[in-house]
């Protein structure tokens, strides 16, 4: 399964989308939506390139979701993938231990 369109939307307007790095509270370089990877201070990007990242960020954190084996309708997959977005694979597993 894949985020719907209306999950990705869902993600962004939590998010926000900044296209240039910034510090999150935790110290870690951050650009577009959340995305980590390879950012570093004074990094720029485009719209494009934002929209780019959080495509490629979601597939994990939908592979996340999926390896649950919940049988899930799209409005949970999506409502579960934006948690594991912003909370982490950990989280996942403590919301639905014993669910």
């Amino acid at each position: 399964m894949k985020t719907s369109n209306k999950g990705v939307e869902l993600i962004k307007s939590f998010e926000g989308c900044h296209l240039t790095s910034y510090q999150c509270p935790s110290g870690v370089w951050t650009i577009g939506y959340g995305h980590t990877a390879g950012v570093c201070k004074g990094m720029s990007i485009t719209q494009e390139k934002a929209d780019e990242y959080l495509k490629a960020d979601l597939a994990k954190y939908e592979a996340y979701v999926t390896a649950t084996g919940l049988k899930l309708n799209q409005n949970q997959f999506d409502a579960l993938v934006s948690f594991t977005y912003n909370c982490g694979n950990g989280n996942l597993k403590k919301l639905i231990n014993g669910r």
